[in-house]
């Protein structure tokens, strides 16, 4: 599709749930085939809808929303697509990875326009630090190498191989919990169907050798970006809804994310909604199978599109802020009005998340009647030593940080 605004496009369907299913990409190569029990019929209105680019101009940076006390200023440019970002354990560099060109760079927190290509990697993208050295995921595999003195990587060591394939999700993303061990984010390979790998829309997990693989929980469509609360330990991940459901579902979802549990993907969606063409296996029905599943603790606006998130330290914000979290939403194309391309902020009391709300706004524009524009892509989230928080814009190549009372 063109980078133009593209005008709304309004399709309804009123058919029945096999050919509703052709026209939505419900069936694929990899989508395990299955004689229909129930018959039916399903109405859908949908949209597509995807903002112009604009440049991220210091008049369009200035007009940007905080809440009070807070400002937003540009930290670098020049950065091509930056997707994770993470702060070195010394805090003096900051590695950013772009999944298209298949790099690793390394920034320097005191001088951002140094830079430096550390790794070069096809696909390429999520990072993590454990016992010296940085970890990192392509769309199959995972490797790790040592950190140098200067900051640059030495040999590397392939830890796993064979993760399942990416098809429609391969945003990898990994991280290192509490006890130590290595999870590994898989997305599915679709909008929704029956997976034939089952490693596929998991949460895997692995010794920090590679050793050990275990799916750790499932039906989790594409959770990017995942992390653990500080003192709890508790696992939490926001996870994409599906496409093609009309504009308001599949709601984003915020999960908890425990050992063993499925959290209903691809027949559950969101709160409870049954997907009316999918028949769970064995002969459960999807009443059951939703009593099987695990709702989410928080849902956002659907289709904004979630991707990375990031438990704030505390230090640099106000007491209000203490134990709460940041989230990226990466934009909507498939809901008019568009939907995320902003920061928003999980609020937690007494170590549980009670709301989800809109901190870092003004990247979408609307420019007339269905046509809209913007100038960020939000993605990546990493706190600095002083801090303040750097958000990474994979359309302009922009890192913005967020400060409180300067």
């Amino acid at each position: 599709m063109s980078e133009e605004s593209a005008p709304t496009r309004t399709n309804s369907i009123f058919k029945p749930l096999l050919i509703f299913a052709i026209a939505t990409g419900a069936l694929c190569g990899v989508c395990a085939a299955q004689e229909m029990q129930l018959p039916g019929q399903a109405t859908y209105s949908v949209n597509v809808l995807k903002p112009a680019p604009l440049p991220a101009t210091d008049e369009n940076v200035r007009s940007l929303k905080l809440p009070a006390g807070f400002t937003v200023t540009k930290f670098a440019e020049g950065i091509a697509k930056p997707r994770v970002l993470l702060v070195s354990p010394n805090g003096k560099s900051l590695y950013i990875s772009n999944r298209d060109d298949g790099t690793i760079v390394m920034l320097s927190l005191a001088n951002p326009a140094q830079r430096k290509t550390v790794r070069q990697k096809q696909d390429v993208h999520g990072m993590a630090f454990h016992d010296g050295k940085l970890y990192y995921v392509t769309v199959r595999e995972v490797f790790s190498a040592p950190i140098n003195p200067d900051g640059t990587l030495g040999e590397e060591t392939k830890l796993i191989s064979e993760l399942p394939d990416a098809g429609q999700h391969p945003d990898r993303t990994i991280g290192f919990g509490p006890d130590g061990l290595l999870y590994v984010s898989v997305g599915s390979t679709c909008n929704e169907c029956e997976e034939r790998n089952q490693e596929n829309a998991t949460m895997m997990r692995f010794k920090p050798d590679g050793t050990g693989r275990e799916v750790f929980a499932t039906g989790l469509r594409n959770t990017i970006g995942f992390t653990w609360q500080p003192g709890t330990g508790n696992l939490y991940g926001m996870d994409d809804g599906v496409d093609w459901l009309g504009n308001d579902a599949q709601r984003e979802e915020l999960n908890k994310i425990e050992q063993g549990k499925q959290y209903g993907w691809p027949f559950i969606f969101g709160g409870g909604q049954q997907n009316a063409y999918r028949e769970p296996p064995n002969g459960i029905t999807l009443d059951q199978y939703d009593k099987m599943s695990v709702r989410p603790v928080l849902t956002w606006t659907a289709h904004a599109s979630s991707m990375e998130i990031l438990f704030l330290s505390g230090k640099g914000w106000p007491a209000e802020y203490q134990h709460d979290a940041l989230a990226t939403m990466h934009g909507s194309w498939n809901r008019n009005p568009p939907s995320g391309y902003e920061v928003v902020r999980i609020h937690f009391e007494n170590g549980q998340p009670v709301k989800i709300e809109p901190f870092l706004e003004g990247f979408l524009r609307k420019q007339g009647p269905d046509k809209w524009a913007r100038f960020a892509r939000p993605f990546g989230l990493a706190q600095l030593p002083d801090g303040s928080v750097l958000v990474g814009d994979e359309q302009n190549g922009v890192l913005y940080r967020i400060r409180y009372g300067q």
